[in-house]
């Protein structure tokens, strides 16, 4: 079934579905980077308030929590009341809980905002993955997912950079950045139009199969969510723990941690042009086999030597690794869901993905006080190679898997 018309056969950029739900993607990012460049001269504005340390740094870290607790309720909310809706309700409270730090009194009220910023975070995400799933299908659903990833990279470049300049003035006004996407509404109107015009016939094509893929597909988003989950729970070392690691290297760790980043979202967005191309020619556990093996060779790298002309290098390859196999979740969590369960099972890998976030300072900041940063940053590329090899496996063993994905 061709979920966009023959008459629209067209780059997937040029259809206006197509821009915002692309655009939309890139609140993710948006939702916690925004502010990180205004925490310090945050902090000194609440000097008097007990525990503003702690408070300050948890603004970043609060949306993520809410992201858990939401996304799978708005996954079954996605199929039951729709997608387009949900969406637009989503951007909605974004812009609201997400500019309501510019001019909220205290820091207490801020931390709420911050949460109900995550509820958007998760109503926004899990409807626009499964909108994906609705109006795109094949090559142009990797495609779009390949270009999401692209996005979603520049546009933590912007976005960073953006806030940085206006946390100069104030550490209120990055808290403005979140107004930009009301300029999405006009593209999501378009969206639900055409939800619509697809929503019959997917109905019509669930019925007939959904007694069989009920039995079978929650296994498989499970198996697909703990892959997830590991995943970002290892590359979140990155963001994490790199600025104690250039810290502990004898680098300043503001800067550092600034282009080190940069270097890795710059990498990770030029990459993920070529996923489209890359899982047709090779198949998804090509991709997904390169994209481990690249990330296991990052991290081995930047613990090798603490010199720029490695640290960078690794970075490189971790980004590059990372854009590979993030759209690859989502195929393949659209591939083994019904129609009508793409709602939940783009909520539960949502799920995964913030719950990898949260977890990984977690788990391994006391490892990496107890052993040191070589020995975490190796066995975290020795997972990834093992991982490597299990998507190798696939490939080998099961060719007709791999030529499906």
């Amino acid at each position: 079934m061709r979920h966009i018309h023959e008459t629209s056969l067209r780059l997937t950029w040029l259809n206006v579905a197509a821009i915002g739900l692309l655009l939309t993607a890139t609140l993710k990012i948006m939702a916690n980077a925004t502010i990180s460049p205004a925490l310090p001269a945050l902090e000194a504005s609440f000097t008097g308030v007990p525990n503003a340390a702690y408070l300050t740094r948890f603004l970043v870290a609060a949306p993520s929590l809410t992201v858990i607790l939401v996304a799978p309720v708005a996954g079954l909310l996605a199929d039951r009341i729709g997608k387009g809706g949900l969406l637009i309700s989503g951007v909605v409270l974004f812009v609201l809980a997400g500019s309501a730090g510019a001019y909220l009194p205290d820091l207490q009220s801020i931390l709420i905002s911050r949460f109900a910023l995550g509820a958007a975070v998760a109503l926004t995400m899990t409807a626009q993955v499964a909108l994906v799933g609705d109006l795109f299908d094949g090559p142009r659903r990797n495609a779009f997912l390949g270009w999401q990833t692209v996005a979603i990279n520049f546009s933590g470049l912007i976005f960073i950079g953006l806030a940085g300049i206006l946390a100069g003035v104030s550490p209120r006004l990055p808290f403005l950045v979140y107004l930009l996407p009301v300029l999405l509404l006009p593209f999501l109107a378009r969206i639900r139009q055409q939800e619509r015009k697809v929503a019959a016939a997917e109905s019509e094509k669930s019925r007939g199969h959904e007694t069989g893929a009920a039995r079978s597909w929650l296994g498989s988003a499970a198996a697909i969510c703990g892959l997830t989950m590991s995943t970002v729970m290892l590359f979140f070392l990155m963001p994490s723990q790199i600025p104690f690691y250039l810290l502990e290297s004898g680098f300043e760790p503001a800067s550092g941690t600034a282009v080190t980043l940069g270097v890795l979202m710059l990498s990770g967005g030029t990459t993920a042009m070529l996923f489209k191309r890359a899982s047709e020619m090779f198949g998804l556990a090509v991709v997904f086999a390169a994209g481990f093996a690249t990330m296991a060779a990052g991290f081995a790298v930047i613990v090798s030597y603490p010199v720029w002309t490695l640290i960078l290098p690794g970075a490189a390859l971790i980004g590059a690794g990372y854009s590979f196999v993030q759209p690859g979740f989502f195929v393949l969590a659209l591939k083994v869901a019904p129609g009508n369960r793409r709602g939940s099972v783009s909520g539960l890998v949502t799920t995964a993905m913030f719950a990898g976030q949260v977890i990984s300072p977690l788990l391994f900041t006391a490892w990496l006080q107890q052993s040191g940063f070589r020995p975490v940053f190796l066995a975290a590329a020795g997972l990834f190679a093992v991982l490597a090899l299990g998507a190798f496996a696939v490939m080998l063993f099961n060719p007709s898997r791999n030529a499906e994905a």
